[in-house]
């Protein structure tokens, strides 16, 4: 089937089951295009929760899917590929967590943890953050109690750094950030040394040291934009290029070279299809379902960070 008329026919399957299409800036870029609302992990989880919808259909991996079902039980949310899977979430299983926690209770550890982790982890957690409201959020834990970052510890000792509150970090990492180096940023600003790098705090820390600003993937726009600068080196997936030169005109967005290919990709974001999607939104199929007694452990954290992030 040729690309307009499958994109024709999602838009007819989308409007007959009155659906509501979210994407990750990390989705193909044809499906960031056919998408009503793209954009990172908080904003698309409060888009989530505010959309008027029978259907949710979520285009990223399987957490963020299942944070699109935490927050709207009532709604119907699919997945086009339940493949689609991610490293940083599969760092901290929650089993683990919880025999962690169960080893440290006396310690009574107040955990905050990443977005980017199962439905499990999160219920085991006080508060919920994105990498662009983390450092609001660490500022309002409580001052008695020790903290534990999960699942990320790159994110987590940028926001310690940030905040200047001791954690204890989970030794987990994104397996596309954790591939960048020093000398490939060093090597790229040698070949454009009026780019301005700007790089995702999962990203270790001898990459983030020589980076001119340091911000989650929505962010990366508003700076971009805002910056007096004509070019950039991006240093996470390849993904937000697509958004960055469509919504910054005019300047030139390049990505890292890893040294294996031109690009970072996440193979598990671009599992995410065209015909996929639209079989999903044909059948209501692969559909994603939770425990309800686990998904209400689960609500009260994230909603915690809804309203934290809310606050002026």
């Amino acid at each position: 089937m040729a690309t307009e008329d499958l994109i024709e026919e999602i838009q007819r399957l989308k409007a007959e089951r009155h659906a509501v299409i979210l994407a990750h800036s990390y989705q193909r870029p044809e499906i960031q295009d056919i998408a009503d609302f793209v954009g990172d992990s908080l904003a698309l989880a409060q888009h989530a929760r505010s959309t008027e919808c029978e259907v949710i259909v979520f285009c990223g991996v399987h957490f963020m899917a299942e944070t699109a079902c935490i927050l709207n039980p009532t709604r119907t949310v699919l997945l086009p590929d339940l493949q689609a899977s991610c490293s940083l979430e599969a760092s901290c299983p929650a089993e683990e967590l919880a025999a962690f926690l169960e080893a440290n209770k006396e310690k009574n550890y107040y955990v905050i943890a990443y977005i980017n982790c199962s439905i499990g982890v999160k219920a085991l957690a006080d508060v919920i953050v994105t990498s662009g409201n983390a450092q609001r959020i660490v500022e309002t834990a409580p001052a008695d109690r020790p903290i534990l970052f999960v699942p990320d510890q790159n994110l987590g000792a940028w926001t310690a750094r940030k905040t200047g509150r001791e954690m204890t970090l989970w030794n987990g990492a994104c397996h596309v950030h954790r591939q960048f180096t020093r000398d490939q940023v060093l090597t790229m600003k040698e070949q454009h040394p009026d780019a301005e790098v700007v790089c995702h705090p999962e990203c270790e820390e001898v990459v983030r040291l020589l980076a001119d600003h340091i911000c989650s993937t929505e962010k990366m726009i508003s700076y971009c934009r805002e910056s007096t600068a004509k070019s950039f080196i991006i240093v996470t997936e390849s993904g937000i290029l697509h958004r960055l030169r469509k919504l910054v005109p005019g300047k030139e967005f390049i990505p890292l070279a890893t040294g294996q290919c031109s690009c970072a990709e996440c193979e598990f974001m671009k599992l995410n299809t065209l015909e996929k999607l639209r079989d999903c939104l044909r059948d209501l199929s692969p559909r994603v379902s939770l425990p309800e007694e686990l998904r209400l452990r689960a609500q009260k954290p994230l909603v915690r960070m809804l309203e934290l992030s809310a606050r002026p």
